[in-house]
C-alpha cells in the first residue's frame, strides 16, 4: 500500500462530520463520508468461505490479498498519501487491520454524553417533515416495523438498543476495550474538539505521529455529506452545525435518568476522571444485560 491508512470509529452525531471537515483542511489527509469498506471485505470473506469451489481448492494466502486489497483499491482514486477511512465498525474489527493490512491499528473515536446524542436525534426528527419521498425516517420505519408507537421516548429506547445506530456503535467500542486494545483508540470528546479545537486536534496528530497542520475552526462547512434523504430520509444526518439544545429541554425525565453514567470510555481515557464519583463498576459497563424490554447502553 502506498498510503497511509488510519480509521475514525465513535459515536454517532459526536462530531465525526466536523472533524473530517477539519483534517480534510490538509492537502495531506483524506476523510470522506462513512465507507462500505469494511462490510466488503466481511462480505467477501463469508462468500468465500461458503463457496464449495474455494473449498475444494482453498488458497487462504490469495484470499486474504485479495480482502486485504479492498481498503487500498477504494482510495485508489485519491491523492492523498493519508487516508482516514470511517465506520463504527472497526472498532470491532481490529484483527482485520492487523491481519489484512499488517498495520499499526490507530482509530479516532469521536464520542459525547449519551443525552447529548438522544438529544441530537430527537431534535433531528422534530425538524423534519415525518414523511418523504413516501417514507419515514429509519428509525421511525423500525419502530412501526415493530408495532411500537412513535415517542420520543420509545426512539431514544430503540437508538441506544443493541439494534439503535447508538447502540451499535457503542458495544463496538466495548468489544475492542474487551479485548485490550485501548492503545489502538483515540477518544475525542465532543465538547473538547467544540470548545478547545486547537488543542483536540494536535492531541490527534499525537496520537496519528503526523506532522501537525495549521487548521482553521471558523466557518466549517462539510464537504462530504451523506445522501441523506434517500438512506436515511433525514436531510441533515450529517450536517456540522453549531446549534447544541440542552438535553433537559428534550428529552424526558425518564430518558434523561437512563443516560446517566453510560459513558464508559471516560474510566480509561479521562485522566482527570474521578472512579469515586461513579456509581457502577466497570463490568456493569461491559456486561451484556439479557433482557425483553429495550434497553440504553450500559444499563
Amino acid at each position: 500500500m502506498n498510503k497511509k491508512f488510519y480509521f475514525m470509529a465513535g459515536l454517532p452525531h459526536s462530531g465525526s462530520a466536523l472533524l473530517s471537515t477539519i483534517l480534510n483542511q490538509n492537502p495531506k489527509f483524506y476523510c470522506g463520508s462513512n465507507s462500505p469498506v469494511i462490510h466488503t471485505m466481511i462480505a467477501i470473506g463469508q462468500s468465500l468461505l461458503n463457496d464449495e469451489f474455494f473449498n475444494r481448492n482453498p488458497k487462504p494466502e490469495q484470499a486474504r490479498k485479495i480482502i486485504g486489497s479492498v481498503l487500498p483499491t477504494f482510495y485508489s482514486d485519491r491523492q492523498e498519501p493519508i487516508i482516514v477511512d470511517k465506520n463504527s465498525f472497526w472498532t470491532s474489527k481490529i484483527e482485520y487491520i492487523k491481519g489484512y493490512f499488517e498495520i499499526e491499528p490507530k482509530i479516532i473515536c469521536p464520542v459525547r454524553d449519551t443525552a447529548e446524542i438522544l438529544t441530537s436525534f430527537i431534535s433531528m426528527i422534530r425538524r423534519n417533515p415525518f414523511e418523504m419521498n413516501g417514507r419515514v425516517n429509519f428509525i421511525d420505519e423500525m419502530l412501526i416495523k415493530m408495532d411500537i408507537p412513535l415517542t420520543d421516548d420509545n426512539r431514544c429506547e430503540f437508538l441506544a438498543s443493541s439494534q439503535g445506530i447508538l447502540g451499535k456503535s457503542a458495544e463496538s467500542i466495548k468489544e475492542a476495550l474487551m479485548k485490550g486494545d485501548e492503545k489502538s483508540l483515540h477518544f475525542v470528546e465532543y465538547n473538547d474538539l467544540t470548545s478547545n479545537p486547537q488543542d483536540t486536534v494536535e492531541k490527534i496528530y499525537d496520537f496519528l505521529d503526523e506532522e501537525y497542520y495549521i487548521h482553521s475552526f471558523d466557518g466549517l462547512e462539510n464537504n462530504n455529506e451523506e445522501n441523506d434523504i434517500s438512506v436515511y430520509e433525514l436531510s441533515d444526518m450529517y450536517k456540522v452545525t453549531d446549534t447544541i439544545q440542552n438535553p433537559e429541554d428534550v428529552l424526558s425525565d425518564n430518558i434523561l435518568s437512563k443516560c446517566e453514567n453510560t459513558e464508559f470510555w471516560r474510566m480509561i481515557n479521562d485522566e482527570d476522571y474521578d472512579e469515586n464519583e461513579q456509581t457502577k463498576e466497570p463490568s456493569d459497563f461491559y456486561d451484556d444485560q439479557e433482557s425483553d424490554e429495550v434497553n440504553l447502553i450500559g444499563l
